[in-house]
C-alpha cells in the first residue's frame, strides 16, 4: 500500500494512493498516528481503497509523508563508490549524523540555496520509515520494525559540512530533506536491498546505483541505532548515497538557482525539487 499526506484546500490528511488517485483514510490524526495504529486499521484501509474513488493526484498537493518525525538520522559513507570519490577510508563503524526536523520538505516543493553559502549538493537516498517502537533490536528482527520506504534527497551544504568534524549543521539547513512522494509499505516493496536508484540534475544523470551496494545494510543500521536510542513510529533513516555527487566532479558542480533535481527509486516513485535562492 502507498500512503501519502496531502492537502486539497482542507487540513493535511493521510490518504491511500491507488494508481493516479488518492483516497482519504478517514483516520483521525496524522501519519504517525496512522503508522502507530497500523495493525488495527490496515485491513479496513485496504477495503476502503478498493471501494472508493477518491481524488485525482493531479488535483491535490502532496506533502512530506511525515511532517514532524521524532528523529531523522542519516548514515554517511555507505556506498563503496561514494567512499572512493570522497577520498575516504572504508569506515569500520557506521558513521551517523542527524538532520534537523525543520529540514523536512515536500516531494515537489522548492529547496532553498541559503544566503550563507553556495556549495549545495544532492544525494539520492532510500529512506526507511520506522513502524514499530523498539530498542536493542536484533538484526534478524529489524525488518519487522520498518513500516515502509520513501525516496529522499539528503541535500547538503558542503562548506558547513566539512569545516568541522561534525556534519549535522551542513546537513540541516531548512528545506534540505525532501522526501516522499509517499510511503510504500514494507510488504509491497519486497527486497529493499535490490532497488535501482538514480538522481538527475536538469535531466542529466548524476547518480545511478542499486541498494544491494550498501556497505551497512538497512537492518544493520537499525540494529546499531537502536542500541543507543528507542526507535519510534515515524522516525526516518536516510540509508546512504552512491557515488556521483557534485562535490566529487571535476570541476565541482554545485546546485544553482533554477536547477531541478529528480530522485527516483525503483517501485517507490520519484521526488523532484527546484532549487532557488533563499529570500
Amino acid at each position: 500500500m502507498k500512503l501519502a499526506l496531502f492537502e486539497d484546500g482542507s487540513a493535511p490528511r493521510p490518504g491511500v494512493v491507488v494508481g493516479d488517485r488518492i483516497i482519504a483514510t478517514g483516520i483521525p490524526g496524522g501519519m504517525i498516528d496512522l503508522i502507530a495504529r497500523w495493525e488495527d486499521i490496515h485491513e479496513d484501509l485496504r477495503a476502503r481503497a478498493a471501494s472508493e474513488i477518491g481524488s485525482p493526484l493531479s488535483a491535490v498537493r502532496l506533502l512530506a509523508p511525515v511532517q514532524r518525525p521524532g528523529k531523522i538520522f542519516a548514515i554517511g559513507l555507505n556506498y563503496a563508490d561514494h567512499i572512493a570519490e570522497s577520498k575516504s577510508e572504508p569506515p569500520k563503524e557506521q558513521v551517523w549524523f542527524t538532520k534537523a526536523i525543520t529540514s523536512v520538505n515536500g516531494p515537489y516543493d522548492r529547496v532553498q540555496i541559503p544566503k550563507v553559502s553556495q556549495f549545495i549538493d544532492y544525494e539520492v537516498e532510500l529512506v526507511a520509515v520506522i513502524g514499530k517502537r523498539g530498542k536493542h533490536i536484533a538484526r534478524e528482527d529489524a525488518a519487522s520494525h520498518v513500516f515502509g520506504y520513501c525516496v529522499g534527497n539528503d541535500v547538503t551544504e558542503r562548506l558547513w559540512q566539512m569545516r568541522t568534524p561534525q556534519w549535522s549543521l551542513g546537513k540541516s539547513f531548512d528545506t534540505h530533506a525532501p522526501f516522499g512522494p509517499w510511503i510504500t509499505t514494507r510488504d509491497e516493496v519486497g527486497d529493499a536491498h535490490a532497488l535501482d536508484l538514480r538522481c538527475t540534475v536538469n535531466g542529466e544523470v548524476r547518480q545511478a546505483s542499486n541498494t544491494r551496494h550498501l556497505v551497512f545494510d538497512i537492518f544493520a543500521q537499525i540494529e546499531q541505532l537502536s542500541q543507543a536510542m528507542t526507535l519510534e513510529p515515524g522516525d526516518l533513516i536516510f540509508t546512504g548515497t552512491p557515488g556521483g555527487v557534485g562535490a566529487a566532479m571535476t570541476p565541482r558542480q554545485f546546485l544553482k538557482p533554477g536547477d531541478v533535481v529528480r530522485c527516483d527509486i525503483q517501485g517507490l516513485g520519484h521526488i523532484e525539487n527546484r532549487f532557488e535562492a533563499e529570500d
